[in-house]
Formats: C-alpha cells, structure tokens, sequence
C-alpha cells in the first residue's frame, strides 16, 4: 500500500516504514499418524455393500472404489491426484510397478509396488475407460469424511459396550492427505536411504521429505534392538 502511494499517488515517503519488518512464517506441517486401530474402524466402516432388495443400503459405503483407493494410498504413499490419474496401461503386476507419467512436481516416475498393493489391484475390476479408480475427487471427499463418521461411531459403540474410555482424539482431523504421511512413514522403516524413499514418494527435496519422516520412538526402538 505504502509502494502504492508513493509511486502512484504522489505521497512522497523517505522510506517504507516497513520493510524492514519480517514477514512471519506459516507453519502447516502436520504430523497426523494413523494408529492400527483406526485403520481397522476406518477400513470397515469404507467397506462397499450393495443396494438391498427393498432399496435401501447397509451401513457402509456405497462407492466400490473408496476402499481400494485408501488402501492403495497408505501402500504406495501416492498423491491424491497420482491415485486418480493411475491408468492400467501404466501398470504391471509382473513386475510390480507403476509409472506416473504426470505428477504433482512435473517430473514423471515409476515406483514400486509392495506384495500387498500388486494383490489389491490384481483384484480390482477393468474399467473400460482404462483408469484404474473411474471415480471423482468429489465422490472420494465426500465418501472419506462420511465413513470417518460412521468408524468413529462404531468405535465410540463399542467402547460403550466395553465399558471403556474412548480415546478423545480417535479418527478426528484426519485427512486424506494424511494417508500419504502415514505411508511415507511406514516405508521410511524399509528404506532408510532417503534417496531410495525420494524415488518412491517423488520429493524433490530431501526437505520437504523430512517433513513425511517421522519414525516413532517405538520404531527407531526396534530398529535398534
């Protein structure tokens, strides 16, 4: 506003007052883990039922491509764009790998796919259209945020049930960017040269993949045993 006056507005200042001032940094790390027994709620609660005789659904998700999208995610660590641009062309079971022509940071890369992953996608339906996840960005919110809902519900019943104290925090703000930290997270614990996990999670800059490294004192504790 200042620069504005001066040059445009004819104000004549002998300096902008506040240049010398530091503009503060914005801190938007997140460090949200995924303990295994919100995975376990979380997976069944985005379990795919069909329409029942009478019209009407079960408890569960009614989108067959949630589930597998969110399994995926925490098996390869890829962006949510990454999932949904993934083409089966690009996709070869026999040598578990998967090439992403197009990514986030412009640059293109084949990653590897563990056991678990190749059996997920052996087992997915061929859409003709050749995207392995034929669904919407939109349809994938929409459906994540509503079986976080249902999981935190059933656990909340359960907990009742067991006459236990619920945990505060279970299932709450998490993302689903959030699945991308937890894998980054797990596959740090199998590749600990970070230039091996870069490859595989497509960060550019050592960095920025320290803010995705962060192994539990649990696991380093393992690792150390």
């Amino acid at each position: 506003m200042l620069e504005l006056a001066r040059r445009e507005w004819g104000i004549h200042l002998a300096d902008n007052p506040v240049r010398m001032v530091s503009r503060p940094s914005y801190n938007d790390e997140r460090s949200r883990r995924l303990a295994p027994d919100e995975e376990t709620y979380l997976l069944g609660a985005l379990e795919y039922y069909e329409r029942r005789e009478d019209g009407t659904y079960a408890d569960g998700s009614h989108n067959p491509w949630i589930r597998p999208i969110v399994q995926l995610a925490l098996e390869t660590a890829m962006r949510r764009g990454e999932l949904f641009e993934l083409r089966w062309k690009h996709v070869s079971l026999e040598r578990r790998t998967a090439h992403l022509p197009a990514t986030k940071n412009g640059f293109p890369r084949s990653l590897p796919l563990t056991p678990k992953a190749v059996e997920l996608l052996r087992e997915l339906p061929r859409s003709l259209c050749g995207r392995v996840f034929p669904t919407t960005p939109g349809a994938l919110k929409k459906a994540f945020v509503r079986g976080l809902a249902r999981a935190r519900a059933r656990y909340l019943d359960d907990c009742e049930k067991a006459a236990v104290t619920p945990q505060e925090d279970f299932l709450l703000d998490l993302r689903f960017h959030d699945l991308r930290h937890e894998a980054t997270c797990r596959l740090a614990t199998k590749l600990p040269n970070l230039i091996e996990l870069a490859s595989v999670t497509g960060h550019r800059e050592v960095n920025m993949l320290k803010r995705y490294y962060n192994i539990t004192a649990e696991e380093l504790a393992a690792k150390l045993a």
